[in-house]
């Protein structure tokens, strides 16, 4: 029987702002100084295991960048499952395990998060063995981990029987985030497990269990999947055939109400990172508990978690707040508060502010770009294209653009003209001219794109022709 890694990478992280944007939320981030990002941080806990090639769920403006982190931790063949409207998890799940199916017949889905930590890489593959046994006999497993504080922030799983080991047990039922007074009665009384919102179970058990308690989810999801779209490695389900399917939790829409239903216990430390307070708790610490992460530092101050990515920061006489800068903001919360980021979002979002959505750097399949600089009429962009990576062919109707390669080579189409340019060499595209630029060097090329005119919208690009199918 295979076994099909399933990632659920569709979240937006609001409660991370301001390094998670909604074009560049927090699943494609490092953290804490990190190489990986978390994305593909849970791809690689997959490694030893014999697994097929993960089919990754995300939403489509996303699609580019799940391509190219795949691409740098030397995944291939994977399928990008892109939804253009989030609808929570049992229908993407539900439409991952169609796909699944169809590619494998009845096989084994391991469904994980793409933004959780798991301290013991050998605990969870174990557990991961074990369910999948167990999903093989018709049961739906999902992973419980034991709380070591009273949590208000993760919902519970009551532990049933148990089964097969002292680890596995029946589920009794799941609870809502509880209050702190209940966290801690669940916590004495251990018989209860962090919900972690992992599954394993096979297609055929899981879609069989859809019909049964989410037939307009499960028929909905057939019907899209029926007259899917694929181009690249990109697999795109009918979003008409998805417009009056349900946003549903897989917790609320089948988990519970199915009989078929166990639990593993996991003992290692695990966290669902969506909140800074998370990432701080994770964090190294210096002897005053603070977290200094880039250029920083901190005088008379205590358990702060304090994040630079540009500027210094410099604190004194300061306790227990995080503060992380971007290029382009500043947050400043309490520790204990970091939960409520989300209303900093949504109130940039009801004023129309960019930076609720907009990353300072923004990504294309060819590289990306950032804003430098920016007034009447100009604006300067700092553009990176990677080897080999190739530039739309287009033009702009109201401005025109001064390249000047910084370091690499670049290969410029203008009008009828090609031509090379290396570093410290320019070039003008007029108003209206046909362009494009090309990489066709072994190193990023890196350039400084100065634009003039009255309108400097990215709505101003008219792609005639495209590699990566954007016309």
């Amino acid at each position: 029987m295979k076994i099909v890694p399933i990632i659920m990478a569709g979240g937006f992280g609001t409660r991370l702002w301001p390094q998670s944007r909604v074009m560049h939320p927090k699943q494609f981030l490092a953290f804490n100084g990190a190489e990986e990002t978390l994305l593909q941080a849970t791809l690689k806990r997959l490694d030893g295991l014999d697994v097929e090639p993960p089919i990754v769920v995300c939403n489509e403006e996303h699609r580019f960048l799940i391509a190219e982190q795949l691409r740098a931790i030397k995944i291939e063949n994977a399928y990008i499952l892109l939804e253009k409207k989030s609808r929570n998890t049992a229908p993407a799940i539900t439409l991952a395990a169609i796909l699944a199916e169809r590619l494998y017949e009845d096989s084994i889905l391991i469904v994980f998060a793409a933004d959780h930590y798991f301290s013991d890489k050998q605990e969870l593959q174990a557990s991961v063995k074990c369910a999948c046994a167990l999903a093989k006999s018709g049961n739906l497993i999902t992973f419980g981990i034991k709380p070591d504080k009273p949590e208000t922030g993760y919902g519970y799983i009551k532990l049933g029987v148990a089964i097969a080991s002292e680890n596995i047990f029946k589920v009794e039922g799941f609870i809502e985030k509880p209050n702190l007074m209940t966290a801690k009665e669940y916590l004495e009384a251990g018989e209860y497990l962090w919900n972690s919102g992992n599954f394993v179970f096979t297609s055929s058990t899981f879609l069989k269990t859809m019909k049964e308690y989410a037939n307009e989810i499960y028929e909905s999801c057939i019907k899209a999947m029926n007259m899917i779209s694929t181009d690249l490695s990109f697999v795109r389900a009918d979003e008409k055939q998805l417009e009056c399917c349900p946003a549903l939790s897989i917790d609320y829409a089948v988990m519970e109400k199915a009989d078929n239903l166990a639990v593993i216990a996991i003992s290692s430390s695990w966290k669902d990172l969506g909140s800074w307070g998370a990432l701080a708790e994770l964090a190294d610490k210096d002897n005053n508990g603070n977290t200094l992460i880039g250029d920083v530092f901190a005088i008379d101050s205590n358990n702060n978690y304090l994040v630079s990515n540009h500027r210094v920061i410099a604190a004194i006489g300061v306790n227990d707040i995080a503060v992380i800068e971007t290029q382009d903001a500043i947050l400043v919360v309490d520790k204990t508060k970091t939960q409520e980021v989300k209303q900093i979002v949504e109130y940039l979002q009801k004023t129309h502010r960019k930076e609720a959505s907009e990353h300072p750097k923004t990504y294309r399949p060819w590289g990306s770009y950032e804003c430098v600089d920016k007034g009447d009429r100009y604006q300067v962009k700092r553009i990176t294209v990677k080897p080999g990576a190739k530039l739309s062919t287009q033009l702009h109707h109201h401005r025109a653009e001064h390249w000047v390669v910084v370091c690499g080579t670049a290969k410029v189409t203008r009008g009828n003209e090609v031509f090379i340019l290396a570093e410290n060499q320019s070039t003008f595209i007029p108003i209206g001219e046909v362009h494009t630029l090309e990489n066709p060097g072994k190193i990023p090329l890196e350039l400084i794109e100065v634009q003039s005119g009255a309108y400097l919208g990215e709505d101003d690009i008219i792609r005639l022709k495209d590699e990566y199918g954007r016309i």
